[in-house]
């Protein structure tokens, strides 16, 4: 009984309360925004119950209640009982595929009454448990296929259930994770891979139907298949480490796809892509020799990214065109410039711009919003609700409330570079990457910078699921950091 008493100051003294006053400051300002962006002209009382912004103080306490449990709780427990939370928290997901009651399209919300909840914003914290848990195991490697493919594993069925449920917004969170990945040794040739595919696919749809320099040559096609030839060149100056090597393939491919450019421009016109793609099936050749003659298998991992990308560019291209449907496809092309639609798919987009743009430096005030009150922006206390920040508080509070996610973005980072067992670090790094992710994508689509994909700001949007969310991410993260230098005897 005394080792209990003796345990809970060492507890309280550890906590880091930096990070509890930023989530303080943010759920102070977060409750402002939702009441600028739920106020209507005319409303007397903006605590009543029967306002958004009434019920999301119930929602702000209520979380503030949920912290202070976590912190109470053993540290151990989150770490005993992650397998658990996680399978638990899979079912609750599983059933919810089968949920009679479907909002706005989707079928991820359980209705118990009056109370709505989204089982996918607790899945988050579930899945970082799980893979905190598997990854802190003594022999994991994750170098090792058995290891990654098991740890893939762990995000894609939560992900499956999620986009079953019609909620693939939320689906692509789970994608942060490769950033934990990352950290912890994931090769960067992984990321990389990654970025390039974002790339080769915003400039080959965006410019698909660009003809280049008055070629038949589509510019999409042409900078893509150069981009991979550049990317697969410095590929071998980097992990082969032989530069005279790289200069030669760079020189081969891209020299040869500029000089077809040329004899196309001045001579004969014809589609430039096809000599590209002669000399790429040369150079994957040239790799997969070299792969056998040095015996070195990063020549053979090269050759599979040249292949790769051009499979990944032209199934992406099919994909865009052929599979995905037409209201799907004009998000993409709206967010590509290909297509304006300022009534349809632009429209929440445009909107957020005009109200950001009306708040100039110093804002319209508190409630002052027209933008907001008039309600020309359509889920302005949710997904968009950055946008009354904007338009009420300015350049200036936009700002602000940036750097404030900065700093909890930074001071993550700091906690999770001091834990002392591999259990806290990958698990501080998986909160880590799931806030950056919501606050990088949902600043970025009121901005017109990103897709809209419909996820919360972090403890600024409407509603207790994404709140008790968050709070339970960040909250265990503190608990698991305040017990970092405990005995354990």
């Amino acid at each position: 009984m005394a080792q209990a008493k003796d345990k809970q100051p060492s507890v309280l003294r550890s906590l880091d309360y930096c990070t509890i006053i930023i989530y303080i400051l943010l759920l102070t300002m977060g409750w402002i925004s939702v009441c600028g962006a739920s106020y209507t002209y005319g409303d007397t009382d903006i605590f009543s119950l029967s306002t958004r912004s009434g019920m999301q103080i119930v929602w702000i306490g209520t979380s503030l209640l949920l912290g202070l449990i976590l912190l109470l709780l053993d540290d151990r427990a989150y770490d005993m009982f992650s397998y658990i939370i996680y399978l638990l928290l899979l079912v609750l997901l599983f059933a919810t595929i089968f949920n009679p009651h479907s909002i706005k399209g989707s079928r991820s919300w359980l209705v118990l009454g009056p109370l709505r909840l989204q089982p996918a914003e607790f899945a988050k914290f579930a899945t970082s448990l799980a893979l905190a848990k598997f990854m802190s195991i003594h022999d994991y490697d994750i170098n090792q296929w058995k290891h990654f493919g098991a740890t893939l594993l762990i995000i894609f069925v939560p992900m499956l259930f999620i986009i079953l449920q019609r909620e693939t917004g939320s689906a692509l969170v789970y994608l942060a994770f490769f950033l934990m990945f990352y950290r912890e040794g994931m090769p960067g040739s992984i990321l990389f891979t990654a970025v390039a595919a974002v790339v080769y696919f915003v400039i080959g749809i965006r410019y698909a139907d660009t003809p280049l320099g008055g070629l038949p040559t589509s510019a999409g096609k042409f900078w893509v298949l150069i981009l991979i030839q550049i990317f697969s060149s410095g590929m071998v100056w980097v992990y082969c480490r032989n530069h005279w090597e790289a200069l030669k393939m760079l020189a081969f491919t891209v020299g040869g796809s500029l000089l077809a450019f040329a004899f196309a421009y001045f001579v004969i016109p014809f589609d430039v892509v096809w000599i590209q793609i002669v000399l790429i099936v040369l150079l994957i050749g040239y790799l997969l020799w070299q792969a056998l003659n040095t015996r070195i298998r990063n020549y053979l991992w090269i050759a599979v990214f040249a292949l790769g990308s051009i499979i990944f560019f032209n199934v992406a291209n099919y994909g865009l065109n052929h599979v995905l449907q037409p209201h799907q496809r004009t998000r993409i092309n709206v967010l590509l410039g290909l297509e304006e639609d300022l009534k349809g798919a632009g429209y929440n987009v445009h909107q957020s711009e005009i109200a950001i743009g009306s708040g100039g430096l110093r804002g319209k005030g508190f409630l002052n919003g027209t933008q907001t009150k008039l309600k020309y922006v359509p889920e302005q206390d949710t997904d968009f609700i950055f946008c009354t920040v904007g338009e009420e508080e300015g350049f200036i509070g936009s700002a602000g409330v940036l750097l404030l996610f900065l700093a909890l973005i930074l001071r993550l980072i700091h906690l999770a570079e001091r834990q002392t067992y591999r259990f806290g670090r990958v698990y501080g790094y998986c909160v880590l990457s799931i806030f950056l992710f919501h606050v990088f994508i949902n600043v970025g689509m009121v901005l017109g910078l990103t897709p809209v994909i419909g996820i919360p700001l972090p403890f600024f949007s409407y509603g207790g699921s994404s709140l008790w969310g968050f709070t339970l991410l960040l909250f265990i993260f503190l608990r698991i950091d305040a017990g970092r230098n405990m005995s354990r005897a």
